[in-house]
């Protein structure tokens, strides 16, 4: 009887065993809520090893999710390596309960409406999910103290909550950091002033644009600052990350401590409604823009930012601007100073780079002495990103960059996904990635409540 009850133990055990086995082998899957931004397909340019090819929607009946539901479409091809995804849609007015029924362990996939994603985030990770973010994760202090919690809970629970950096991909941006880190050829990095700062991002975008070969078309929500947020705690984030991966690299930064605001500003992009109609499809202002509506009829979009802080006592210049719509032959632009000792490395992308973005090494000193050593150290990154080289360009030094290198923004989307999906199989974040996230996001919901003060 004994050796009975013990072999039914055995076999209890061992069915267990297998069964969790099978559940570990399992394939992820992807899990698109709400996906009202054109990120949100971003994602699927190609599929990724266990990770299951059938993706569940869960989403209110719109065009967002229609617009989701053909770009997943385009992507679908049958040459090698093939991507054929296929879609499980609920558009019902329960779309978020359903979702939370999803299975464990499955990653929740944000792009879109930004006043949303504290709730949906918390509502994910509460339910055992891990969850891929679109950025901003938090637009204001609520979201950000929302986003707090959601951390805490997803550390306690072994998951990985994380927002989409695909600005740490672009080659552009890893060459400034890499030659950052060469003594010999950057210095120290300066502390700067609140006058001069030492680090400084600045960039440009617009309203109306081609992506793909077709004319983007944004919800109406988009142009509300209460759901997209403003331009300060929006695009600011890629800014401000790049700030702390550049500058503070696997730094566990302690917003508390390391982070001061100095100053913040706001101000709007006005777009009459001819202009608001080609961007949005939309005849009409809705109801929730009527109150960004002026006597003149025009609307006035809180897109543009700009803040000063310190961060480990470095000043730093976050800037953000939206025009309606780029010059016929130009684009949006970007700037990038980062201030050594030694060099300035500086980003450009302007008439005079073809409004492409360029990498210039700007030394303090010309002597022969300096340009031997740096060429010395520069041969260290060029070992590793072969192809690369200098070339003089007056008192600087253009970093020419092969082709080969050279990646479309939309393609980095993929690169992130797949840092994000070794997390999640190695179970944990390296120490610097969480507290930078919350460095971040303190960063920029703080500028926003000091400029909102001054107004």
């Amino acid at each position: 009887m004994k050796q009975s009850i013990i072999f039914i133990g055995i076999a209890v055990l061992s069915l267990l065993s297998c069964t969790h086995q099978q559940k570990k082998q399992m394939p992820m899957q992807l899990i698109a809520l709400d996906p009202g931004h054109f990120h949100a397909s971003m994602v699927q340019q190609q599929m990724y090893p266990g990770v299951d090819s059938i993706i569940r929607v869960f989403a209110p009946e719109g065009p967002g999710v229609q617009q989701y539901l053909q770009q997943v479409a385009a992507y679908n091809r049958p040459d090698s390596p093939a991507v054929h995804w296929t879609t499980q849609v609920h558009t019902g007015a329960d779309y978020l309960e359903k979702m939370l029924l999803c299975p464990r362990g499955n990653i929740v996939v944000l792009a879109g409406n930004n006043r949303l994603k504290p709730l949906y985030i918390r509502r994910a990770v509460h339910a055992g999910m891990h969850v891929f973010a679109d950025k901003p994760m938090a637009i204001d202090a609520a979201g950000f103290d929302s986003l707090r919690a959601a951390f805490t809970e997803a550390a306690a629970n072994h998951l990985q909550l994380m927002d989409v950096m695909t600005e740490r991909y672009d080659i552009h941006n890893v060459l400034q950091r890499a030659l950052s880190q060469l003594p010999a050829l950057f210095g120290t990095l300066e502390k700067g002033s609140a006058g001069e700062p030492a680090v400084i991002k600045k960039s440009v975008h617009h309203f109306k644009k081609t992506v793909a070969g077709k004319t983007l078309v944004r919800p109406s929500w988009y142009m509300d600052v209460k759901q997209q947020g403003e331009g300060i705690t929006d695009v600011t984030t890629h800014l401000v990350d790049l700030v702390q991966w550049t500058c503070f690299a696997e730094k566990v930064l302690d917003y508390q401590k390391d982070i001061q605001v100095i100053s913040a500003t706001t101000w709007p992009t006005v777009m009459t409604l001819q202009q608001y109609s080609d961007v949005t499809g939309e005849r009409q202002f809705t109801p929730a823009l009527q109150e960004s509506v002026g006597k003149d009829s025009l609307l006035n979009v809180y897109a543009n930012g700009a803040f000063d802080y310190t961060i480990c006592g470095v000043h730093a210049r976050i800037a953000v601007q939206w025009d309606y719509e780029a010059p016929a032959g130009t684009g949006d632009t970007h700037y990038s100073q980062i201030r050594g000792s030694k060099a300035s490395l500086v980003i450009r992308q302007d008439k005079e780079q073809n409004y492409k973005p360029v990498l210039y090494i700007v030394p303090v000193s010309t002597d022969t002495a300096y340009t031997q050593q740096m060429k010395a150290a520069f041969q260290r990154v060029e070992r590793q990103y072969p192809g690369i080289a200098l070339k003089s360009a007056g008192e600087a030094w253009e970093v020419v960059i092969p082709q080969q290198y050279a990646t479309q923004h939309e393609s980095l989307f993929a690169q992130v996904m797949q840092q994000f999906l070794q997390y999640i199989r190695s179970g944990h974040m390296p120490a610097w990635e969480v507290p930078g996230m919350l460095a971040k996001y303190y960063t920029t919901t703080q500028a926003l409540a000091i400029a909102k003060r001054i107004k």
